[in-house]
């Protein structure tokens, strides 16, 4: 009887620790939840591909405001901050027990510089997006896109069909015009300039292509600019040679 006695005390003082064990954890949570100084995120890490912007500068951006606690800090707040900054594409962020934030980042891909006779600083992407930044990271020869602001992605449009026909056939775009009447003009390495007007654009640059090795067998005079803008032909332009 003795022993079931204290077989049964036994049982029921580690039921008790158990559920008082229970209750102390849940308290201990709730105290961290409600102090948001009691676990600071103290640890940033930066993942992604990143070849314009430097890590520092995601940290400078999330520097202005403390990040709270594991529990407080809220994943979609610092994701928009981030996503604030011009080189920055697209963030995504999450919380890693205890002290870190960690964030992936996806960099803007400029495609060439926008308008930059009025706006100096200004990029776009490949999927026209104009942004702007401090151009001086640039290490990479873009093109120069220009065109109305309400066409930017057929601006962008345009001079990629065109430009992917001109490059396979070694010609380099260095420029390209979208006017307001969406007539096209493009400018190659080589300094000519392409009238191509606003139809059939990669019919009038295949013609360019075809012609082009007549062109120069005919005149070794440096051409200053093809006009395509016929049904048929084109006419040639030659630049005028330096007086000495």
């Amino acid at each position: 009887m003795a022993a079931i006695r204290w077989q049964f005390w036994l049982g029921f003082s580690f039921f008790l620790s158990v559920v008082i064990g229970a209750i102390a954890g849940v308290a201990w949570l709730y105290y961290l939840a409600m102090d948001a100084n009691e676990v600071p995120l103290k640890r940033l890490v930066v993942q992604g591909e990143l070849r314009f912007l430097e890590r520092n500068q995601v940290r400078d951006a999330l520097a202005g405001e403390e990040l709270g606690s594991f529990f407080s800090a809220d994943v979609n707040v610092i994701r928009e901050r981030l996503e604030a900054e011009p080189w920055i594409e697209q963030a995504s962020v999450r919380k890693e027990w205890p002290d870190i934030l960690k964030v992936f980042l996806v960099e803007q891909k400029p495609l060439g510089h926008w308008n930059e006779a009025t706006r100096p600083q200004a990029l776009v992407s490949a999927a026209g997006e104009v942004f702007e930044v401090d151009k001086s990271v640039i290490d990479v020869l873009l093109p120069k896109l220009n065109g109305p602001e309400h066409a930017v992605k057929e601006t962008v449009e345009q001079y990629q069909q065109v430009s992917e026909l001109l490059q396979i056939n070694g010609h380099q775009v260095v420029a390209l015009t979208l006017t307001e009447r969406f007539a096209v003009d493009v400018e190659l390495l080589s300094g000519i300039q392409l009238r191509l007007g606003r139809e059939g654009l990669l019919e009038r640059v295949q013609r360019f292509i075809d012609v082009f090795p007549t062109i120069v067998r005919h005149k070794a005079q440096p051409i200053d600019y093809v006009d395509l803008r016929y049904d048929t032909g084109v006419a040639v332009a030659w630049k005028e040679e330096e007086r000495k």
